[in-house]
Order: structure tokens, then sequence, then C-alpha cells
């Protein structure tokens, strides 16, 4: 099957061809097509296996522009992977102009709050900040008819099920839920049957751990030794891209300023840092800025990074379910990936248990010998110092001919949505369909022009008024 398969619009695959999404993945066959056919869903599916474009391309295709009220509702444990599934939604949408808002927590409640006011197909966020929102009745939720439970083994691992199961009871009865999990503890299976209507189970086993896509082995190593161990696997290794996981966020931070003082080319993500900086910092290593990050299990969802060549579990993860979260992050899309995971003595135990979890034997690895060490050094110092290679977006290809314009005139100055389509849809050269997505705020409004129409109509309407209004406009900072 190919996309164009599946009863999807143009507007859909156009913006699948320019994602480069050619061929759909092995979940997202299985999930498409019986999400045309209503029917709710318990899918099993390895991390980095391609499943959130596999509820996101049906949601964009079924919403109904025209609806200005939240019509899928997608809960995800993580603001990371809040914010990821949003972008991948709206460029999954861009075409067919989808209007998707994330939502959660140390972000300004007043500034979602105005957010939600305005037209929004589909709303992603986390159970605390979406469960806020429901409750002070700045969240519409009469129009929902599309329920996402993303990483649901992660919500429960973060205690947040019975915040999830507040949200479902709020929710309306007649709608499409779709529960996704790497894992199905047994909590889980028990939120299906209880909000579920007799749900279809897919289960797809040839993704991640269970194929040879990940190679991962495990050290025996003192805690002293560990530090050493892991400038020796680097220097061997020589990893392109590399997460290393710890297991608390001071971890973090005296690994990260022992790897600075060895100028390793670094940074660090934990849930003490305020958010625009976790944000910042996973955009600086999607793009490939520095090589290695230094995390606790935060980023082990939600981070879609590609070409991640190496993962390090510095710390064994106390939870059977973070190993295969932590190990997911590589070995995705088809590319090979290792993982090695640092065991001291007294930790030897629980290997045990986490291969019982998985289905398969985690094999013990050997040190790098001084010789290999040795011979990797040249080519590992090299690399250190050379300017970082800059990954593309993937999203790239598809914005190349959009353009972002800034207008500063919003809800303060009494303009609507109608009001800047009408005005722009008017100009020489421009029609309704050139128009994309429009983000009206308290003072400011963004409106995406696609086609490559951008500098037509960013000239243009520095000397057309809108309502009478003239307003400053330009490109948008990103």
């Amino acid at each position: 099957m190919r996309f164009n398969d599946y009863p999807l619009s143009e507007n859909i695959l156009k913006a699948l061809e320019g994602l480069n999404y050619d061929e759909p993945t092995e979940v997202q066959s299985e999930v498409i097509p019986i999400t045309f056919k209503g029917r709710d869903l318990v899918v099993k599916s390895q991390t980095g296996s391609g499943k959130t474009a596999a509820f996101a391309i049906p949601l964009c295709e079924l919403i109904n522009w025209e609806e200005n009220k939240p019509q899928a509702l997608v809960l995800t444990p993580t603001r990371e992977l809040a914010a990821q599934v949003k972008e991948d939604i709206t460029n999954i949408g861009r075409f067919k102009r989808i209007k998707a808002t994330a939502i959660y927590g140390k972000q300004s409640f007043e500034r979602q709050k105005v957010e939600l006011k305005q037209k929004n197909h589909v709303v992603v966020g986390t159970p605390g900040r979406v469960l806020d929102h429901i409750e002070k009745e700045t969240l519409s939720l009469e129009k929902v008819k599309y329920l996402v439970i993303d990483e649901a083994d992660e919500m429960l691992n973060m205690g947040f099920i019975e915040q999830v199961e507040a949200i479902i009871q709020s929710l309306p009865t007649e709608r499409m839920t779709m529960l996704f999990s790497a894992t199905l503890p047994e909590d889980i299976e028990q939120l299906s049957k209880t909000y579920m209507k007799t749900p279809t189970h897919i289960v797809i086993e040839g993704t991640g751990l269970l194929t040879n896509s990940i190679d991962h082995s495990f050290l025996d190593v003192e805690e002293e030794a560990k530090f050493p161990l892991l400038t020796d696997i680097a220097t061997v290794e020589n990893p392109d891209s590399c997460i290393i996981f710890c297991r608390t966020q001071v971890r973090v931070d005296q690994l990260l300023e022992r790897m600075e003082k060895l100028n390793f080319s670094c940074d660090k993500i934990h849930g003490g840092m305020i958010q625009e900086d976790r944000f910042a910092v996973m955009d600086d290593f999607k793009r490939g800025k520095f090589r290695y990050l230094v995390a606790t299990d935060v980023a082990a969802r939600g981070i879609d990074v590609e070409n991640i060549s190496l993962v390090i579990n510095y710390d064994l993860p106390l939870e059977k379910e973070s190993y295969v979260h932590r190990i997911g992050r590589t070995g995705r899309a088809g590319e090979m990936g290792k993982a090695i995971t640092f065991v001291t003595n007294q930790e030897l135990k629980y290997v045990a248990d986490i291969e019982s979890f998985i289905g398969c034997e985690i094999r013990k690895g050997t040190v790098p010998t001084i010789e290999e060490v040795a011979q990797g050094a040249v080519v590992f110092t090299r690399s250190q110092i050379a300017l970082p290679k800059l990954k593309k977006d993937k999203s790239e290809q598809l914005n190349k001919d959009i353009m972002k314009l800034y207008f500063n005139g919003g809800k303060k100055k009494k303009l609507r949505a109608v009001d800047f389509v009408g005005t722009i849809a008017k100009l020489r050269g421009v029609s309704a369909d050139d128009i994309g997505i429009i983000t009206i705020q308290e003072n400011v409004t963004y409106v995406d022009i696609l086609n490559g129409k951008g500098s037509l109509v960013l000239q243009a309407m520095k000397n057309t008024t809108i309502k009478g209004k003239l307003l400053k406009v330009h490109i948008a900072k990103k």
C-alpha cells in the first residue's frame, strides 16, 4: 500500500510528499484503514515506528475544517511530546489549514486560554494542564469526536492515569478512542476495557528491540569507573549523535560538567530546567549543533531525532519500561543503532528482570581495549573540534514555499480571521487557497502564506488596510 491508496485528499497527500513520507510503516498500514472505519483502537508499537503519523494522518483527513471548536484531543505524558505531536499534526494538515494547539504546564495559562478561544481543530496536551482547562471551562469538549492517548504506559508510570480517567469522563461518549503504548501493562488494558468500545488490538512486534535494528549490550562496571569507561566508549564509537541517560537531575549536571572539562560537544536536558531552555536544547540537538545529550528520562519520550547512533545508559533505569523507551531513541526509521548499559555488581540482578520484560537476552559486552582507544583517539579528537554539520529539519522541504507573516494587531483591535482572509484574498494574484493557518493573539496575528506567495502578500499588505487599519507587517521571527 502507498498513501494514495487510502481515502486521503490532495491536501494531505501534498503535505506527506513534502515531508518525504514515501510508504506507510507497518504501524501506519495497520492503523490508518481501521481509523476510517471509526473503530476504537489499542496499539502496542515500539517508539520510532511512525505511530504519531499513524493517528495524525487520519485525524487531519477526518476533521471538518469548517468547525471552529476542537474535534480531536491528544493526551501525551510530557511537554516535549505534546510540542512534537502538535508540530507533526500541523505539518501533515498544513494545506488543509488544520489548526493544532499544544497546552502544557510551565507555560502561561492565560495565553493558552486566549488561543483556545480561537478556531482549533486539534488540542494536544499533558493531562494536568488539559484537566485545568476543563475545570476552568476554557477548553470546549462538546465537539470532540476523536481521543488519542499516546504513550499510555508512561502516563501510568508518571501517575497520570487518574487525571486521564477524569478527562475521559468529561468527553462526549460518542467518539473514537485510540490508545498507543510501547508496552501494555495490566492497568492500561483495564483502562481500555473500561472506556473503549470493543477496541481492535494491533500489536506491532517487528520494530525496535525485537529486531536487529538495535544492538544492545551491558557492561559490568564499578561506579567510580563509569566516567573513564564513558570516555573510552565515546572515543572508540565516535558517534555523530548520542544520548547518555542518568537517573537524576543532579547526576546529569555532574556528568555534563565533567564532559565539558574534557571539551565534549555536549549539552543537557532534565525536568529542573525551564521549558524554553529544554525546547532550545532539543532543537539544537535535532539540528546537530552538539553531539552528546546528557538526559534524565524526560528525554526518553517524544524526542524524534534522526540518526541517533548510540544510546548509553550511564545509570541503569529503575523502571523496566524506561529501558524500552530509552534505547528506543536509536535504531529508528529503519536505521541501525547501538545501546550500551552500565551495570554495577549490585544491579546485575535487575538485568534479568529487563530481559524477561523485553523477551530477549541482553548480551554482555566487552570494554574497549587500550589499543582500540588509542586507535580511535585521533579521529575522535578531530571530530570534536570540527564544526558541526547541521541537519535539515524534516519539514524544511514542506515549508519552503510557506512564509509566516506577523501583523501588529489582534483581538484588542477586534480583528478576526475572516478579516485577514477577506483582505488578503482580494490582492492581485492571491486567492483564499494561498492562505494557511491564522493565529490571532491579543495584540498580534500570525498568518501563513502558502504556495510561494509570501513576498507578494508582504509587499502588498504594507499599503493595504484591514478593517480600516494599516498594520505593521513583516516576516515572523522563528
